[in-house]
């Protein structure tokens, strides 16, 4: 039930689930935050109708039945053409992907690279590299896929990947305005509600949630819709380009679509790096790795962006349906 003044529309009864699928009853709701992080402003009210929604996000056993049944080799299994990285040493261009390694100390939280390392041959099946496996992982989320793979998996299963709004209005599960997922406090009663950091990021996880890295996709409570893992365990890719904030006008798309042309829809673009054209999409829930003293973004409102071809032991995906009748008997 949409509680706080959220407003319902679109057809579709609650009672109607598939048996991996949420649904979840199209409203209006105020997008975004205006406490937390600048791109996340401002609050504006958003419009979506009722969807489907995957119960969790793709797990390790899913994906392996979609790779086993078509074949797909995912972006970090590939190596990257030269031609596209110029001045790269050539025995440096090797298939691989982004995996966490916690380092001893840290002299500035500015500089991500103290704890990201590039690993050779990590991949959804290496997830912290070559000599890692998925032995008692199908149940936690695939990991190291990036927009393009997740799009795959989404058009194979006949779904698609949710935009920013679907997204935020399903994590929400009814709750309108409010901080986190379950309402406005980060541990109710002390209860751990996510697979979240706990400790001094990046040196020091308590790992008070019972998890260092990820966890099973049922792990913690679902929401008020009956999903889980909406927030924490991994971020999850969305449909969106990224913007640096939010359109206030509701009637306007809420963030600013790609332009290989260029103009203004180059925001979409690493601000850090832009002689790298590389467009990026918006990641939403946070993930394991977000912590008190360095990502806050363990919230439905806080949103991140993510070059399309880059993939990382944090970051996973779910997929929506948007039929009404598709479930129905």
């Amino acid at each position: 039930m949409l509680r706080a003044g959220a407003e319902v529309s679109g057809p579709g009864p609650d009672d109607i689930k598939a048996d991996d699928m949420v649904w979840i009853p199209g409203g209006t709701f105020r997008m975004g935050s205006n406490r937390h992080y600048p791109e996340e402003a401002p609050v504006h009210r958003a419009t979506v109708d009722g969807f489907w929604m995957d119960r969790t996000p793709v797990t390790n056993r899913q994906f392996k039945a979609f790779v086993n049944a078509t074949g797909h080799v995912t972006t970090a299994q590939i190596p990257p053409d030269p031609e596209q990285y110029p001045g790269a040493v050539p025995h440096m261009i090797y298939a691989g992907s982004l995996v966490f390694v916690p380092p001893r100390r840290v002299t500035n939280l500015s500089d991500w690279s103290q704890w990201w390392v590039f690993l050779k041959d990590a991949n959804w099946r290496h997830p912290r590299g070559p000599k890692s496996n998925l032995v008692g992982l199908d149940d936690h989320p695939v990991v190291h896929v990036t927009y393009a793979d997740a799009l795959a998996y989404a058009k194979w299963a006949d779904k698609d990947l949710p935009t920013e709004a679907e997204w935020e209005f399903a994590a929400r599960g009814g709750l309108d305005g409010e901080d986190y997922a379950w309402g406005n406090a980060l541990t109710p009663g002390g209860a751990q509600m996510a697979n979240i950091w706990q400790g001094n990021f990046p040196v020091k996880n308590l790992c008070e949630d019972g998890y260092e890295s990820t966890s099973p996709v049922t792990a913690f409570p679902p929401n008020g819709y009956g999903l889980y893992d909406m927030i924490g365990n991994v971020w999850e890719w969305t449909s969106d380009w990224w913007s640096a904030k939010h359109e206030a006008d509701a009637a306007k798309p809420c963030c600013v679509p790609f332009n290989p042309r260029g103009g203004p829809e180059t925001a979409s673009f690493d601000p850090c790096q832009p002689e790298v054209h590389i467009p990026r999409k918006v990641l939403k829930g946070g993930s394991h790795l977000c912590a008190p003293n360095y990502c806050r973004r363990y919230r439905p409102a806080a949103r991140h962006a993510e070059a399309v071809d880059t993939s990382t032991s944090h970051v996973g995906f779910r997929c929506v349906a948007r039929e009404p009748e598709r479930f129905a008997e």
